[in-house]
């Protein structure tokens, strides 16, 4: 499986692309502005 860093990925689509490559396998990176921000994208993890 490849490694993916998403841009964008804290909210939105970049989350959501970010959940679904994670599902079939997939390193994911995810970017955020700010902590808060990377928080929220931790919760959101299914």
């Amino acid at each position: 499986m490849a490694r993916i860093f998403i841009t964008g990925s804290a909210d939105g689509l970049g989350l959501m692309a970010g959940q679904l490559l994670a599902e079939q396998g997939h390193s994911v990176v995810l970017h955020a502005r700010n902590e808060r921000r990377a928080a929220d994208a931790r919760a959101a993890r299914r």
